[in-house]
């Protein structure tokens, strides 16, 4: 399958085998987010890659995070807005990388769900995150346990247009 492919053909997953993700795997699909671009290559992100089920179960709790208990991992993107230079993009950055992940994950037939709905405050607690950092997302990640089809996407003029808005 092309990059192209795996981009096109990406869903969000909300039904996960009872499946682990081997660490040869995980340890690549994190190397991709490793490798993303930041803004002065300042890499103000850090992750934390939640495998313990107590966690996961405490992660769920929010009203559209519900899904995330029954996935194998979770990983929550933290952004530092502090970082010298660079902090106003520290969250575009961590989201870059957190994209990488995303499309890597998939190359190895690994699903994942983005999830924005969670209490900063708790999620900080609960995995011990210093004020400094800010919780960017969560993301699932596992073997799907369903095929999504594709959604409708606005038309292409809709969103594009060249050399003026």
């Amino acid at each position: 399958m092309s990059l192209l492919d795996v981009i096109l053909s990406r869903r969000s997953i909300r039904k996960y085998e009872d499946k682990e993700i081997p660490p040869d795997i995980l340890r690549q699909v994190l190397e991709a987010g490793r490798q993303a671009p930041s803004a002065v290559n300042r890499q103000p992100f850090r992750f934390v890659v939640v495998t313990d089920s107590e966690a996961k179960n405490e992660l769920s709790k929010s009203l559209f995070a519900k899904h995330i208990k029954n996935a194998p991992i979770v990983i929550v993107g933290c952004a530092d807005e502090k970082s010298l230079l660079t902090g106003k993009w520290a969250v575009v950055d961590a989201t870059i990388a957190l994209q990488n992940i995303v499309i890597a994950a998939w190359t190895f037939g690994i699903g994942s769900c983005w999830i924005g709905s969670f209490s900063e405050e708790k999620v900080k607690e609960l995995l011990k995150i210093p004020d400094k950092w800010k919780v960017v997302a969560l993301l699932a990640l596992g073997y799907p346990a369903e095929q999504p089809k594709a959604k409708n996407r606005k038309p292409f003029e809709d969103l594009f247009s060249f050399n003026k808005f």
